[in-house]
């Protein structure tokens, strides 16, 4: 479906896209020019802000295939054949995954002068169930876990993210998805702190909670179980019901319209700067710099 995207898009929507990501990206790629460790660099063929936009591009494009990716940008977008080949796109958006992680970081900053912030993590199932004891796609880094929400077991990684009330991502970690969401949750929200934090009933610990605020200075709330002794009103677990309710929004829009489950690479650099993307992508959304 992907090779025949190019039939049904609007070119003239697309190059506006590209355009608000080169200059957005520009900017902020020189402030850390000097960092980008690059041999021959007079010789490349595209500037690191071009290879960096057109990346950002097919992430908000949706395509998860970097193959038809390609195959649209040469024919599509740079149709004079002065992109670069295949393999050695690849290879450069690999090398520029630390400065995609570094704007998306400064962007990730502006969430900490908002009201509050959400945790939670969600699934990333790397092969079908049936096949899960006998893959071997990231072997040794994944594993299998248990899915509490869709009550299934899956092999790959759980997703961490930290957002704000108004759906800015924040501070994340992909672990392996045996790891309980308690064990990521600190690292998740000491990257970017905020705080005042809402939580699900899987991080209801008051031992941890209470170490959460006198380390980090971070106030994490999550709503009652049933059995416990001290519970709050009901207009409180209503509230905090409510407001957690823009972590699913966020998780939705990232796998339907970002294809996040959906990232092919087989290796962790791969991974890591498609996963960065398409952070990236959702933030420059939502803070309304590039329009979807």
């Amino acid at each position: 479906m992907q090779e025949h995207f190019h039939f049904t898009t609007d070119k003239a929507k697309i190059q506006k896209q590209y355009a608000a990501m080169f200059f957005f990206v520009s900017a902020q790629l020189s402030h850390i020019q000097c960092y980008l460790q690059r041999r021959n660099r007079h010789l490349a063929k595209q500037e690191d802000a071009v290879i960096t936009a057109i990346h950002l591009l097919g992430k908000l494009l949706g395509f998860s295939s970097e193959r038809a990716w390609h195959r649209f940008v040469t024919g599509n977008l740079f149709t004079d054949g002065r992109f670069l080949e295949r393999s050695r796109y690849h290879r450069r958006c690999r090398s520029l995954r630390f400065a995609i992680k570094w704007i998306r970081h400064e962007l990730a900053k502006r969430g900490q002068h908002h009201a509050y912030a959400v945790v939670d993590s969600m699934p990333i199932e790397l092969c079908h169930a049936a096949r899960m004891y006998r893959v071997k796609r990231f072997q040794g880094i994944a594993d299998i876990g248990f899915c509490a929400s869709k009550k299934q077991w899956y092999y790959g990684f759980t997703f961490h993210l930290q957002v704000t009330d108004q759906g800015l991502p924040m501070g994340y970690v992909v672990t392996e998805a045996s790891c309980h969401d308690r064990t990521a949750a600190e690292t998740v929200m000491t990257q970017i702190p905020h705080p005042y934090n809402l939580g699900d009933k899987g991080f209801i610990s008051s031992e941890w909670q209470k170490k959460l605020y006198e380390a980090y200075q971070i106030a994490f709330w999550t709503p009652s179980r049933k059995n416990q002794k001290h519970r709050p009103s009901e207009s409180w677990e209503t509230w905090l019901k409510q407001k957690r309710k823009v972590i699913e929004t966020v998780f939705s829009v990232l796998v339907d319209q970002y294809r996040m489950t959906d990232i092919r690479a087989n290796s962790i650099a791969g991974f890591e700067v498609a996963l960065d993307g398409i952070l990236l992508v959702y933030s420059l959304v939502t803070l309304g710099l590039v329009e979807r």
